[in-house]
């Protein structure tokens, strides 16, 4: 059974476009079959994998966008009411166990009708195939496919397609950086969830969608971790005025954001958590890691996976960089352990 995990967070310059192809690459690499979604209009997560860099790049993703399916094309039988049934995305192979789903600009042209739906109001009858549909194209998908997780890296929004991504996942991650609208944005999110919760429920329970062509899932969201990101680092330690910021977000989150997860029934319990070593709910703590993301995005690759001769440099600067590549592969190595842990904890006591 595939895993549906969303890296949200509504504020953006997160990462979360970074983490998710970082983290996809290496569960695909620990053996585990992965759908990288890019449900963002910008399209970041999709450039990054396919590279956009040259004249022959942009042909080569135009030419992918005329054969392949992508979020937009797979949705429209639902969203513009076309004479067929929603099917699997041709997904891109990206590496033996890792496949992408690509984005589309266009894909929040269906933000204002989704939102109509999503009202369960008057308007459910007629739209009732919609609350429904991105979840039975991401089933059908991972089915195709056999894919063990869904990665889902989504817009910085507060949006309906967001709501509906996030409450038709499994688990979710948050991304945050070290700064005051991390702090802002959880306290945002404490404010948010207990609405679209509700609202989930609600559309999970409700009859009509029940029995719609695309049936709403059951609600099961739970809540993985946070993430914190693009920190400096100065004498192997965390400078000042980031490290008040990283103890502010974990405070936040420890006040403002756990008591909503707790009553809103988001938590895994507590021991699992404890088990993996995880304190103040924070999964990894990343620090910035400056040209080598310009690199990995230059060689559509993982920073760690980036060789010796595509660091560019020598000397000194190149066994500095090279500590940096090793240390970013031994964080995302030791972040897909415990999201496995995490993940299949969970769904074996279900």
């Amino acid at each position: 059974m595939v895993q549906k995990i969303a890296l949200f967070n509504h504020k953006g310059g997160v990462s979360k476009t970074t983490t998710t192809f970082n983290l996809g690459w290496m569960l695909a690499a620990k053996g585990k079959r992965v759908i990288l979604v890019d449900t963002d209009p910008q399209c970041n997560l999709t450039g990054m994998a396919l590279k956009e860099e040259t004249e022959e790049d942009e042909a080569r993703i135009e030419n992918i966008y005329q054969t392949f399916s992508n979020i937009k094309t797979g949705l429209a039988p639902a969203f513009e009411s076309q004479p067929r049934a929603i099917k699997a995305v041709d997904c891109i192979q990206i590496e033996e166990n890792l496949f992408l789903l690509p984005g589309h600009v266009g894909f929040g042209e269906y933000e204002v009708t989704l939102g109509i739906a999503q009202e369960l109001s008057g308007s459910i009858q007629t739209l009732k195939n919609l609350p429904g549909a991105i979840s039975d194209l991401l089933e059908k998908t991972a089915n195709k496919f056999n894919a063990d997780y869904i990665l889902i890296d989504m817009s910085p929004s507060l949006g309906s397609i967001n709501q509906n991504l996030l409450m038709t996942s499994d688990f979710f991650l948050v991304p945050t950086t070290a700064d005051f609208f991390s702090v802002m944005a959880i306290d945002s999110l404490a404010r948010i969830l207990p609405k679209w919760c509700a609202w989930a429920r609600m559309a999970s329970a409700n009859p009509v969608l029940k029995e719609s062509a695309y049936p709403f899932p059951e609600f099961r969201l739970k809540f993985l971790g946070t993430i914190v990101q693009n920190y400096r680092i100065k004498n192997a330690k965390e400078t000042g005025a980031f490290q008040t910021w990283i103890e502010k977000i974990e405070r936040t989150i420890t006040l403002k954001l756990l008591p909503v997860l707790d009553k809103n029934g988001l938590l895994l319990p507590e021991e699992t958590y404890k088990k993996q070593v995880i304190s103040n709910y924070t999964l990894a703590k990343i620090p910035d890691f400056n040209s080598l993301i310009a690199l990995s995005q230059q060689y559509s690759k993982p920073v760690y996976e980036l060789t010796d001769k595509e660091l560019v440099y020598t000397g000194s600067v190149l066994v500095n960089y090279k500590a940096k590549r090793d240390e970013f592969k031994a964080t995302f190595s030791d972040l897909a352990d415990k999201i496995i842990a995490l993940s299949s904890t969970y769904a074996v006591s279900h």
